[in-house]
This record gives C-alpha cells, structure tokens and sequence, in this order.
C-alpha cells in the first residue's frame, strides 16, 4: 500500500466558533461562516463543529443548529458535528436533526458521534437524567443507525421522520481505543483528536486498522486525525500567536475555562514550570511555525499516522490570523 503524502491526503476543517476575550457569540457566529466560505474556496473537504457546553469561549453547543446555519450559507463543502456528543441526547432526535439537515442539504452532512459529555460533570447533569458515562453507547449508537433505516427494516413502532431511509454517513470520534475498536468492527469511518490525545494517536490508529471489519458502509478503513496547526507568514509570528492557545489550554488545567486570549510575548509569566509541562504535552502534535516548518512537521506527521484526512483546528486571537493560517495550510497542500 501507498504511502499517504501532503499533496494526496484530504484536509479539513474543526471549528469551535470560537469566542475571543472581549468578543461577542454574534460575531464568533459571522467568523465561523466567513472561515466555512473561504474554507469552501480554498479546497478543504468538509467543515465540522464540535459539540461543547459550559464554556465561556466555545460557541458551538447547539451544533445542529449551526451546522444548518453554515451549510446554508456555503454550497458544496460537506458539513458535520465533531462531534455531537450521543450520550447528552436522545437518539430519536439525533436522528430527526439530522435527518432535517440532510434533506435540506442532500449529500453534504455528516454526523461525526463521540461518546463523551463534552462538559464538566455538574453540566452533564443538566444535559441529561442520567449520567452514565457512555457506558451505553454501542446501544444508543445501533439505535441511531437503526432509526435511519427504510422503513421495512425498522421493527420497532417508533419512527425518525424525517430521517428514516437517508443515507446520513455516521463517523466514530476518539481520544482512546474504545471508539477506535467500536469504529473499526462496524466497519465505519474513524476520527482521532490527536490535536489533544497526542499520545493516544498511534495505538489508537491500530487498533482501528487491526480491528476492521468491511461493511456496507466501507470496504476498507478510512481514519481522519485531528491535529492543531498554528501557522502564519513566519516562525516567530506563529509562535507569538500560538500562546492563544496555550493560554486556553492552561484555563483548562487549572479548571478556569475562558474567552480565548490575546497572544502574550512571554508565557513563562503566566504559567509556572508545572503547568508548562502538563500543557505542553497535552500540545505535543501542535503544528507551529511558518510555511516551511508547517510543511515539514506535516509530512511527517502524516507519515506517522498514515492518516487519510487530516482536520485542521486553528485557533487564533484574531480572526485575520485564523484565516491566514488556513489558507497557508491550503496553498501547502494544493501548491
């Protein structure tokens, strides 16, 4: 088998809509649809949201709603959740929402499924009745899959109208080997966030490859890897902007989750050796750097993975920055 190279791998898009410090939820809305349009121009293959709440700089909770509202406004980039967390929600209305999508835009949805609360605990709670910390969903997910069945294989009384029929794809999200595994042996697409489970990455990627099985969704294992690239006209500008989010990261390992901040000179200020370290390494796949460093450290970490698609997060205080760094993730893999 051919190795996977920058030039033929396909690129992607995660988004958070991102809330700046300082910043509103309007305008993190119109910087998530101006990113899904230039995105769209610039060749990346799909554009996703990731279900999160509780979170002051996250403002992607309702994502199905925000999918509708980029897939409105693009025309042929493929939209999806990275990931609607299934636990939080009821499988039947998973399944009407995202059969409500795909009938509004045919052919360009995906739904991208993880099995974490995308919260703290406390938040859980007021998500759901009950927490059961997903141990659950291999059953919720086949009753999902079930509900979009056509009707003639649906043995149940309970119907997802609209949904039921459409072929809506169903992607497998993971941080570890449980989805890794699930993924591989119902034989469906698989998506690592590799962009802060850096260590988990490779295990993980065999173990999906080792446990698949062909179904009639794949014939043979499709891995994306998410992975957070930084890049911008030179070394030192990336780095500068790169502290962003190592400040948002830093929030979260001292429980304080916040509005994403404005890049600092020196982040020996703010975060003690410790705290260096701990972010560090949840950070280690973090791509930084100008065009040549960001092309490097990507062929190599594509050699590492052997990823088909990889999803690019970027997250920059500015969103002149964020775009930037796409677009230098796209002139490197279309140049």
């Amino acid at each position: 088998m051919a190795e996977h190279t920058l030039k033929d791998t396909a690129f992607s898009v995660l988004n958070l809509s991102p809330i700046v410090q300082g910043g509103t939820v309007a305008e993190s809305f119109r910087n998530s649809m101006d990113l899904a349009r230039r995105a769209e121009e610039w060749g990346y293959n799909r554009y996703w949201l990731a279900e999160h709440h509780n979170i002051e700089g996250v403002a992607s909770s309702a994502t199905s709603v925000l999918i509708g509202h980029i897939a409105g406004g693009t025309k042929k980039i493929r939209v999806g959740s990275g990931g609607i967390m299934l636990p939080n929600h009821s499988s039947l209305v998973i399944a009407e929402q995202f059969g409500t999508l795909e009938t509004l835009y045919p052919g360009r949805i995906d739904l991208g499924l993880g099995r974490a609360p995308g919260t703290d605990q406390l938040t859980a709670r007021a998500l759901r009745r009950n927490i059961n910390s997903g141990e659950d969903f291999p059953e919720q997910l086949e009753e999902l899959r079930n509900y979009f069945k056509p009707s003639g294989n649906v043995r149940n009384q309970v119907r997802a109208i609209p949904g039921e029929g459409l072929d809506v794809p169903i992607w497998l999200l993971g941080s570890s080997g449980f989805s890794a595994r699930l993924a591989g042996e119902l034989g469906l697409p698989f998506a690592f966030a590799a962009h802060f489970s850096p260590k988990n990455t490779v295990p993980a990627l065999e173990l999906y490859r080792s446990s698949f099985r062909p179904s009639d969704v794949l014939d043979k294992p499709y891995a994306m890897v998410g992975v957070t690239v930084i890049a911008a006209d030179t070394d030192e500008k990336a780095d500068y902007l790169a502290t962003s989010h190592y400040q948002r990261f830093l929030d979260l390992v001292r429980g304080t989750p916040n509005q994403l901040k404005p890049p600092v000179e020196d982040m020996d200020q703010i975060w003690s050796p410790y705290e260096k370290a701990m972010v560090n390494e949840q950070l280690s796949s973090t791509i930084v750097g100008g065009p040549d460093k960001v092309k490097e450290k990507l062929e190599s970490f594509i050699r590492t993975t052997q990823a088909d698609e990889i999803m690019v997060n970027s997250e920059s205080f500015e969103h002149a920055d964020r775009m930037r760094s796409f677009e230098i993730i796209a002139d490197l893999k279309n140049g």
